[in-house]
């Protein structure tokens, strides 16, 4: 998807902010039906979840709103608060509004915890299946908006629907040819809601939308402080925190990939940790002002900065463009045509997929295709978090198996009889068997030195493999030395020194004996062989020699 690299302008970002606007509507809508709330709270919601990310988040230009994926976890959350409240009562939307205070909470912990850096841990072919599922996704969800009282539309109903539609698209894709002065996707919309309205052509509205789903209008008045009214006792919170737990993930990691991806879109670096207090600050106001929480939309993000909004000012006159259509323009709002913000949303779709995954799946490897193709398939399955987590963990796992198959041993005898074994290659939990199966210990000299100058030891599976390998040359008598360890190596020996017992050579804790100890032993002893020290004053020796060598590596 190409994308101008070129920075905004100010009536860029405020025409891309009204275009938003507009698009927001049937979401916020739409998404307020999912989770089981009035229309009105899912507006707030995008109101205040816009807002607030857009002055302190951590990526300008990116929009925030109600969401699908947090909605379908409000769904199980609004009906037991029900349940709980007792039959007629609106408990669960207080339960609701608790939980996205909590919720906000745990993100603001995770942003203070400087969390969101992780986000750059998650590899290429996840990010692409995350891409391609969320497209997929969008475009599912557009596909309910061709229906009416719970059914497909149908003959020259949906005839009229799809010409619009069509016609919305064509003016997104032509206009830019001719100028970029406007945002094509506010001058479609403007331009099939006119020609709608003026030929008294018959098709659903958002109105007609809203009146479908047992909604009342947009039209509200400014949202208003309130506590959440619920018993405040363990059963309580034991009841919420594992919905808070969801939410913030679900939110966090949504909105970090899309940060991610504007990221690359745009060639400009955003804060994720500051994106995660933003976030968190945003869901506790919408508990206590009564709006859904929500968290980062890439489809309304990428609507954006197709056109032309990089500032926050952008997402700032997004938010309050859809407080001023609530306030007092809800019945032009309610007049736009359906039609009009699906063909938008339909160019998100086609913006957003990534197209040239069908290009590289013969060029990458099996696994990553494998990866791409699960996180996908999840994501439109489930939700994004379990997608992303399981493509993650999958990645993870290929790469361990890939890297425990790259362990290798050099072996030759010197000219004094002594066995050499160079390792290069990671040791890690991964390859200690690999590890191990490299040493005869039974056919071996007396005298055994294994050289780790191009490998590293990773991780206390790693000790214990060694550990495991000197108890067997001790059992047969034999003398094992090891050489040339990092010094992040030797710090993870002795840290392991208190969990490990390990005997090398006569040394009840891990003598390690590298060439550059060597040298500072015989330095501290005027010049004797610290070769030929053994016995009690060993251990001793060996500490010295640590020190000196880190005060003189030489």
């Amino acid at each position: 998807m190409f994308i101008s690299k070129e920075p905004g302008s100010v009536r860029a970002d405020i025409l891309s902010g009204f275009t938003v606007a507009l698009a927001l509507v049937p979401e916020a809508v739409a998404f307020a039906f999912v989770a089981g709330v009035p229309p009105v709270v899912g507006l707030y919601g995008a109101f205040m979840m816009g807002l607030i990310t857009s002055i302190f988040g951590g990526r300008p230009g990116m929009i925030s709103g109600a969401t699908g994926a947090m909605a379908v976890v409000m769904v199980s959350l609004v009906k037991e608060g029900n349940a709980m409240g007792g039959a007629g009562d609106h408990a669960g939307l207080q339960y609701l509004f608790a939980t996205l205070i909590l919720a906000g909470a745990l993100q603001i912990a995770a942003g203070g915890l400087r969390l969101g850096k992780f986000v750059r841990m998650i590899p290429s072919p996840v990010m692409m299946g995350f891409v391609n599922g969320l497209a997929i996704v969008i475009f599912l969800s557009q596909l309910g908006m061709f229906q009416s009282a719970g059914t497909w539309l149908g003959g020259a109903e949906l005839g009229v629907m799809l010409g619009l539609t069509a016609a919305t698209m064509a003016i997104m894709v032509g206009l830019p040819h001719l100028t970029t002065k406007v945002p094509a996707a506010l001058t479609a919309i403007l331009a099939v809601s006119l020609v709608t309205i003026v030929a008294g052509i018959d098709t659903p509205t958002v109105a007609s939308f809203i009146a479908d789903r047992g909604g009342d209008g947009i039209e509200a008045g400014l949202p208003s402080f309130a506590v959440p009214v619920i018993p405040l006792n363990f059963e309580t919170l034991a009841f919420i925190f594992p919905y808070a737990g969801i939410l913030a993930a679900i939110g966090l990691i949504e909105s970090l990939m899309t940060l991610n991806l504007i990221d690359e879109l745009t060639d400009s670096r955003g804060d994720a940790n500051r994106e995660c207090l933003a976030q968190g600050a945003a869901n506790i106001t919408n508990g206590l002002f009564g709006g859904m929480g929500g968290c980062a939309m890439i489809g309304q993000s990428i609507i954006n900065i197709k056109s032309g909004g990089r500032a926050r000012l952008s997402g700032i006159v997004a938010s309050v463009g859809l407080l001023m259509f609530i306030l007092f323009g809800a019945r032009y709002i309610e007049m736009v045509p359906i039609a009009a913000l699906v063909g938008v949303m339909f160019m998100v779709v086609i913006g957003t997929f990534a197209w040239n995954t069908f290009r590289i799946l013969n060029k990458v490897p099996v696994a990553d295709v494998a990866v791409m193709g699960l996180v996908t398939g999840l994501t439109v399955a489930f939700d994004l978090a379990v997608a992303v987590l399981c493509g993650v963990v999958v990645s993870a796992l290929v790469f361990a198996w890939e890297n425990a198959l790259r362990i290798r041993a050099r072996k030759h005898v010197d000219e004094q009889g002594v066995k050499h074994y160079e390792i290069y290659g990671p040791l890690f939990f991964g390859s200690t068997t690999l590890f191990a199966s490299k040493f005869d210990v039974a056919g071996d000299p007396d005298e055994v030195v294994v050289d780790f100058a191009e490998s590293r030891i990773a991780d206390h599976s790693a000790i214990e493999a060694i550990n495991k390998l000197a108890e067997r040359y001790q059992a047969a008598n034999k003398r094992l030395r090891l050489r040339h360890l990092s010094p992040d190596c030797i710090k993870l020996i002795r840290r392991a020194e208190k969990i490990c017992d390990v005997n090398v050579l006569e040394d009840p804790e891990y003598y390690v004996a590298v060439d550059n100890y060597r040298r500072s032993l015989t330095k501290a002893l005027g010049g004797r062989d610290a070769a030929s020290i053994d016995g009690e004053n060993l251990r001793e020796l060996a500490r010295e020699g640590r020190r000196l060598h880190a005060t003189d590596p030489r």
